[in-house]
């Protein structure tokens, strides 16, 4: 097959560059100075760099940063628009004429489109661009958060809740990958722990803000997130370029040439160019302003491609038992504790219950401050030092243990603190340590998937995305159910068991036969877009 007709067709072959530079990364990854400080002679980076001044990882330190933040608020709305209607339960109840489960629902919703989304967005991503997609999504999200705010049946506003999320999942699998176009790999703890920092952060202070709008009426909470898409959506206009970048076709592209330095005759310059034989290529700030048009210079999945990886990934254990461990035995009792808060504290107005949010957030911050990303990294470096500078994906997961004993903690306590009637500042504990491990564990196991597939972390976050989601989506379909069955604190209790003996067993699993299971498993048949040389 030529090179035309497999761009047309998208069909990828048996190539064995693919996996001789596929190889060639991970000796990069586990070699003696991966990981290192990048401005050392010796040191060796992931991604590689070039010297071009259009690649995103040569772009300033200021500039990198102010779209990590615009794509951190996208992630921070993937969350928040999911629970701040939680201190509204009441109105929309009467509104609707519903039950205090079909208001649960209304958060499940969402979640669904946030878990769906994923499979459409992420191949258009690796096809259109990040920033197209970011934009598109966007637009989606503002015009089905207006029709939430004027919705008049319990149906519509089903709808667009589900649209809500439809169209603000970009921020996962997208906003990762503009993380990983951003950053090296020896950064990658630290800048996920401000991504995951993001998502937690919105899930956690939606109900503080949701209950300060619901003063006003449930309908001006949708209005607010409305005005937060309009300044999502300008500021991904005007400050967010493409950060899609051919990669690998501009390493085999550009041309390094040694120059004198005309300010030190003694000194030699290197800089790239372009051969003049090779047609110059249109690539980030050099694209048009708004291009409907497939990014050059890389290879294009099919659209559905994301689906097929998805399945595929069930082929790597390590990833699965990550993920869904996490998932459906840790994360998601998150979802527990934040539709349950009305039910757990009447006493109070919705104004009140939404401040009662803030244990969480504290946590969720404090624990990202001091323990989760800049630790990690730490961790994972001083392991290499002590393993003759091989550097392996397990030693991310040592944080994972006081995550777990910190959430389960903060689980039983809150179950007692509700069933007993004490004190609120009691539940804020809970609320602390239970956010803390929260936090830190959403942190490792995405540095986890991702450490381990370095050149398919778009299908890993894809995968993590998809069921990270579903957990969400299922909890408040059957929590209300359970704490009517066996009260508050053998709810919560049964919660912490879980999360002490499966997720710990998970992580021991992993820990101990990871680096065996990765070695066994099949080899992935694709890579990132940006590292593809199926061109």
């Amino acid at each position: 097959m030529d090179k035309k007709k497999h761009h047309e067709t998208g069909e990828r072959t048996s190539n064995p560059d693919v996996s001789e530079f596929e190889k060639g990364v991970q000796v990069q990854l586990q070699g003696k100075t991966a990981l290192n400080d990048p401005q050392s002679e010796d040191s060796q980076v992931f991604p590689k760099p070039t010297a071009d001044p259009l690649d995103p990882l040569n772009w300033s330190g200021f500039r990198k940063h102010t779209i990590l933040g615009i794509v951190m608020l996208n992630y921070f709305l993937f969350t928040y628009i999911t629970t701040t209607t939680v201190p509204s339960f009441p109105e929309i109840q009467r509104q609707f004429g519903i039950t205090y489960s079909q208001a649960n629902w209304t958060v499940a919703v969402p979640a669904l489109g946030l878990s769906l989304g994923p499979l459409i967005w992420s191949s258009l991503g690796e096809i259109y661009g990040r920033r197209l997609i970011f934009l598109s999504g966007t637009l989606i999200a503002l015009i089905s958060t207006i029709g939430a705010a004027v919705a008049s049946s319990y149906e519509g506003y089903m709808a667009a809740r589900f649209f809500q999320g439809f169209g603000v999942s970009p921020a996962s699998t997208v906003g990762m990958a503009i993380v990983n176009d951003l950053f090296f790999e020896f950064e990658r703890g630290q800048k996920l722990g401000m991504w995951v920092l993001a998502v937690d952060s919105g899930l956690l202070l939606g109900p503080t803000f949701g209950g300060i709008f619901n003063h006003i009426s449930a309908s001006w909470i949708n209005w607010f997130n409305a005005i937060l898409f309009g300044i999502l959506l300008v500021l991904e206009l005007f400050f967010m370029p493409e950060t899609l970048y051919p990669r690998q076709h501009m390493l085999l592209t550009l041309t390094t040439r040694t120059q004198n330095n005309p300010n030190n005759h003694k000194e030699m310059i290197q800089d790239s160019y372009w051969p003049p034989e090779a047609p110059e290529l249109c690539r980030t700030t050099s694209l048009p302003f708004i291009t409907l048009r497939p990014i050059p210079g890389i290879f294009h999945p099919n659209v559905w491609d994301s689906v097929t990886r998805l399945l595929l990934t069930f082929k790597f254990p390590v990833v699965v038992i990550a993920v869904l461990g996490y998932s459906f035995t840790w994360y998601w009792w998150t979802l527990s504790i934040i539709t349950m808060v009305p039910a757990a504290y009447p006493q109070y107005t919705p104004l009140i219950q939404g401040f009662l949010f803030l244990g969480l957030f504290i946590g969720t911050l404090v624990s990202e401050i001091i323990c989760s990303g800049r630790l990690s990294d730490y961790i994972v470096k001083r392991l290499m030092m002590r393993n003759n500078n091989v550097r392996i994906p397990e030693m991310r997961l040592w944080l994972s243990y006081p995550a777990i004993l910190s959430t389960a903690i903060g689980l039983v306590l809150w179950g007692i603190s509700i069933e007993n009637n004490y004190h609120w500042m009691v539940g804020q504990v809970a609320f602390f340590l239970f956010s803390a491990g929260i936090q830190i564990g959403n942190t490792v196991i995405t540095s986890y998937i991702v450490d381990a597939y370095p050149l398919q972390s778009t299908s890993t976050i894809t995968f993590y995305a998809v069921f990270f989601n579903l957990s969400a989506f299922v909890n408040p379909f059957f929590i209300a159910n359970w704490e009517s069955a066996v009260g508050w604190t053998w709810t919560f209790t049964g919660q912490a068991l879980i999360v002490l003996c499966l997720s710990t067993s998970i992580v021991l699993v992993l820990h101990k036969f990871g680096p065996w299971l990765r070695n066994n498993s099949p080899k992935p048949t694709w890579v990132n877009p940006e590292y593809d040389l199926g061109m």
